[in-house]
This record gives structure tokens, C-alpha cells and sequence, in this order.
């Protein structure tokens, strides 16, 4: 088959899934870098939701990252990202769904909520899916391996990782970190960070807090309302 081309932005956490994916399995690709606020004619004809990331390989035309990441793992089965097991690759697809309906929407609810009110729900329920994977998915699948489903790398980390990349955003911005109940997942993301493919996309603190101070202002300094 051709070469795929990869439609992305620099800046999107489900475009960095699907080049991880790309970088892990060592597939030939060409980056089409897309500006979502200007999108060039013809990208909603390969991704109908207008969205990155979407792939063209051939005549297949595939967007949403968890539908992508999952065709590359079957096409390019070397090194494989998902159990061969359907009972476990069950399991990783249920954390992979966990981290897409739980931990993303808590994540920007807590960052990007309207209000305080909306801020704190955010707060209390990324918390609430923080211990949860503490105990329930790194804590009773990982064992004594580094990743989720113990020695070998997945898709359930993939899946995961862009939100942790994006930590330093919620202290900055609302003074939120890692809660201590949690060293299983902070040494899983001390172990992820430094993976090659995951260096290859990460994007700086700096870049972070420049495109986010844009749209969300400075902080209010703790203590500030108070006085």
C-alpha cells in the first residue's frame, strides 16, 4: 500500500495519540500539518468531522484517533500495540474508552470551565479518575511491569499520555497536582516521558502556558479574591 499521510496540529492532544502510534510501529508517513482555524479545501472530504487527526492510506480515508490508532495496530502488526488475548484486548479497550469519556472531559472541565463552580466539578472528578487508575488500572494490570498492561507499551498508554504532558498547565492555572495517593501513576509517567516516540511529539511547558494564557488569561493569584 502507499505511504499514509497523517492530517495534524502541532498542538493536539488525539493528533500526538496517532503520531506515537506511527513512530512506535516505525510506519512510513507524510505529515500534513493543518490549521483547524483555517482548514485547507478538501480536508472535510477525508475527515468528515472536520477534525484532526485523519489518514489517508491508499483509498482509506479514517479520522478519530481511537478508530485510527486501532487500523494501524491491525495493518502494521509489528511491534503489536493492543493483547492478542480478546479477553485482554477487551479490558485495554475499556481503559482506552475510560480516558476518552472520564479523564478528558474532567481534565478540560477543570481547566477550561466557565466558571468556579464548573472549575471545582472539574476538579473533583479528575481527581476522583486519577485514583481511580491508580488502583483500579495501573495498581491491578500493570503488576510489576512499567506500563499499563505490564512490560509492553500500548495503546492504553498512548491514549492516556497527551493529558499528562499537559499537567503544568492545571498548576499553573488552577493550582492542581498530582494528588500523593497516586505514585503508581506518577512513576508510569516518569517512565512514558522519556520513551523516544514520545519525545519525538511532546510539545514544550512553554508552548502550553504561551497558547493557553491566550485563551484563558493570567491566573487569579491564590488569595487574591479574598482581599
Amino acid at each position: 500500500m502507499s505511504t499514509i499521510q497523517l492530517y495534524f496540529a502541532k498542538g493536539s492532544t488525539f493528533s500526538q495519540r496517532t503520531r506515537v502510534v506511527l513512530l512506535e510501529k516505525g510506519i512510513d508517513f507524510t505529515p500534513i500539518e493543518i490549521d483547524l482555524q483555517n482548514k485547507p479545501d478538501g480536508f472535510t472530504q477525508i475527515s468528515r468531522y472536520g477534525k484532526v487527526p485523519a489518514i489517508k492510506h491508499g483509498d482509506i480515508e479514517i479520522y478519530e484517533s481511537a478508530i485510527i490508532n486501532e487500523y494501524l495496530d491491525e495493518v502494521f502488526p509489528e511491534p503489536p500495540l493492543l493483547p492478542s488475548d480478546p479477553g485482554a484486548k477487551a479490558i485495554a479497550r475499556i481503559w482506552i474508552d475510560y480516558a476518552n469519556t472520564r479523564l478528558v472531559p474532567a481534565f478540560n472541565r477543570l481547566l477550561r470551565g466557565k466558571d468556579t463552580t464548573e472549575q471545582e466539578q472539574g476538579r473533583r472528578e479528575f481527581t476522583e479518575a486519577l485514583l481511580y487508575i491508580e488502583e483500579e488500572g495501573l495498581g491491578r494490570l500493570s503488576g510489576s511491569g512499567s506500563y499499563w498492561l505490564g512490560d509492553k507499551f500500548s495503546l492504553v498508554d498512548i491514549s492516556f499520555y497527551p493529558w499528562f504532558e499537559r499537567l503544568p498547565l492545571l498548576e499553573y492555572f488552577r493550582n492542581f497536582t498530582l494528588p500523593s495517593e497516586t505514585p503508581r501513576l506518577q512513576t508510569w509517567w516518569n517512565t512514558v516521558r522519556d520513551r523516544e516516540s514520545i519525545r519525538l511529539v511532546a510539545n514544550s511547558q512553554s508552548y502550553y502556558l504561551e497558547r493557553f494564557t491566550k485563551i484563558l488569561g493570567e491566573p487569579t493569584p491564590v488569595g487574591a479574591a479574598q482581599k
